[in-house]
């Protein structure tokens, strides 16, 4: 047997026989690639102390990763087709796995945030090439299957992040969160080597570079707005990037209508069922990644778990991932892809409707349901929408369609973090100042603890601090002799004892109160989506995931020739 796998599935005469364990190769790389942010939000605390990073560093910490991964995607997707889409992937874990050791030897926030942008440049490589790569190596009949377990190995990775860096947080710092994804990448690499057929379109044009070039300025600017806006304000930074997204975006889309060659047909979008299935996906992590930002937080800081037992109870949302992807592949090929997708997006909605029940008095248990419905709803939508998604593409531009999938995902979950966490920091200040109203909290504390729930328990903490202060220094006055001063001390520390209890029992039932009220928000945003998803898909030409691309040409034809230019 050969070491390196250099036969090209398009040579073989029969399906490839280790093709399964070539999935395993490509599940991997997707595994990191998702769990690489997942994994910062348990990480945070930690990193934020030791690198004394202020809440807009964290938050570039965060979206550093985000802004290349986003923007790259659809030009590196396409180069991809081109040259070489396993040699599209095994660079990307090799600059992937670069930026995870650049960002475990940095001391500083500019070095964490440049070591995690070049994380997110390996992951625009990879994430295209793992769904291209899957469609060339499978049998058109078996990727419904395949795309399955690459959807649950996403809603696995979004649960299995918190768990993995909180287990590691156990006994190492911040950049274990970083080293523990080289020696995966490494295997990940040899895996491609010997079990990845190459691949690349047979028939692949000129790459459209100018369309490339305008979706990297469009989707960057985009992404760049949606972070800057919400949560720095809309000064001269978000504007300006919001009028570049606006611009490069029409110009992105008169480009490629007139070019006979384009990144990407946009035409494709008149089609109900790739519309319908791109807005699906963008809805569905927009929920999943706006939940999951404040359930973390939640779990964290207000029910007082660490980040390991935090990571253990996000695990029924990716046990239920398996349940609905398992459910998908026996419903769809019955009812169709329509009423599949559609009850998956009804579950999500039901999910976060039952956590604006979260109050003061919630405990974990009352999480339970809701994270065991969101996975089940992640199952049952996701993969049928991948499928349809991927099925538009020809064999030419299946880095593209991969692309396509996964920019509308890295969207949905941006705007997700930027919309919900927006709500839910304008929210939780509001109910923190009416907790704390008359209980004369000096202004620059308040407005300290307003800043995070974070930053609401260390204000508390502060307080609790200095009320044993003054406790000791009441006890050293009474052994003293001066029982004056130390009645007088002992009162002022009970006070700032009570004051502290109060203040940590404002901003706990505060930030349940705003994840009650953002549930509600973001409940409601879904629940519209349900219903222009519903309207969108079709009753045909969606009912099996598997369907063959020319079954679907015969409903549209004009998107045919649109895909096959």
């Amino acid at each position: 047997m050969r070491l390196v796998m250099n036969e090209p599935v398009e040579g073989m005469d029969r399906p490839y026989a280790r093709r399964w364990w070539a999935l395993l190769v490509l599940c991997l790389s997707l595994l990191i690639i998702v769990m690489a942010n997942t994994a910062l939000t348990v990480a945070a605390p930690d990193m934020t102390q030791d690198l004394g990073l202020s809440s807009a560093d964290l938050q570039w910490v965060i979206d550093g990763y985000t802004v290349p991964y986003a923007a790259l995607m659809l030009l590196l997707g396409a180069i991809g087709d081109k040259y070489s889409r396993r040699g599209a992937l095994i660079l990307g874990l090799v600059v992937f796995g670069g930026g995870a050791v650049a960002g475990s030897l940095v001391d500083s926030s500019t070095g964490v945030i440049a070591a995690r942008a070049v994380m997110g440049v390996g992951a625009a490589l990879i994430m295209p090439a793992t769904l291209s790569l899957l469609a060339a190596t499978f049998p058109r009949e078996e990727r419904a299957k395949a795309i399955t377990l690459w959807t649950a190995t996403a809603g696995l990775a979004i649960a299995a992040g918190p768990l993995v860096a909180g287990a590691l947080l156990e006994h190492h710092g911040w950049s274990s969160t970083f080293l523990i994804n080289v020696p995966i990448a490494a295997l990940a690499i040899v895996g491609a080597l010997v079990l990845v057929p190459p691949s690349r379109a047979a028939h692949h044009h000129r790459i459209d570079h100018v369309g490339g070039l305008l979706s990297v300025v469009w989707i960057g600017s985009l992404v760049y707005m949606i972070i800057e806006g919400p949560h720095f304000g809309w000064g001269v930074k978000a504007v300006t990037a919001a009028v570049v997204a606006g611009a490069g975006l029409v110009a992105f889309v008169v480009w490629e209508l007139r070019h006979p060659r384009p990144v990407v047909d946009v035409r494709r979008f008149a089609h109900r069922r790739f519309a319908g299935s791109n807005l699906a996906v963008a809805l569905f992590f927009l929920a999943v990644f706006g939940a999951f930002y404040y359930l973390t937080q939640h779990l964290q800081f207000v029910l007082g778990y660490d980040a390991l037992d935090t990571g253990v109870r996000m695990l029924p949302l990716a046990g239920a991932v398996f349940v609905g992807s398992a459910l998908t592949g026996y419903l769809t090929p019955r009812i169709g892809m329509k009423i599949t997708v559609t009850a998956g997006m009804v579950g999500g909605t039901v999910a976060l409707a039952l956590l604006t029940r979260v109050d003061a008095a919630s405990s974990y248990g009352d999480l339970v349901l809701p994270l065991a419905i969101l996975g089940l709803a992640i199952g049952l939508a996701l993969s049928p929408c991948t499928d349809a998604i991927m099925g538009a593409f020809p064999e030419a531009e299946l880095g593209v369609g991969g692309a396509v999938n996964d920019t509308s995902l890295e969207l949905g979950g941006s705007l997700g973090i930027a919309i919900l966490g927006s709500v839910l920091a304008s929210s939780y200040s509001a109910h923190l100042s009416d907790a704390t109203a008359g209980g004369k909290l000096p202004a620059g504390a308040l407005s300290t603890a307003q800043d995070s729930v974070g930053a609401g328990y260390a204000v508390a903490q502060g307080i609790g601090d200095k009320a044993r202060q003054l406790g000791e220094q009441a006890a050293r006055a009474g052994h003293a002799g001066n029982t004056e001063k130390a009645a007088q001390l002992k009162a002022q520390a009970d006070q700032l004892a009570h004051g502290a209890q109060r203040m940590a029992d404002a901003v706990g039932s505060s930030f349940s109160d705003a994840v009650a009220h953002t549930s509600l928000i973001g409940a409601m945003i879904l629940g519209v989506g349900t219903v222009l998803v519903a309207f969108l898909l079709p009753r045909k030409g969606g009912a099996h995931p598997g369907q063959a691309p020319e079954q679907a040409a015969e409903e549209q034809p004009e998107l045919t020739g649109a895909a096959t230019r």
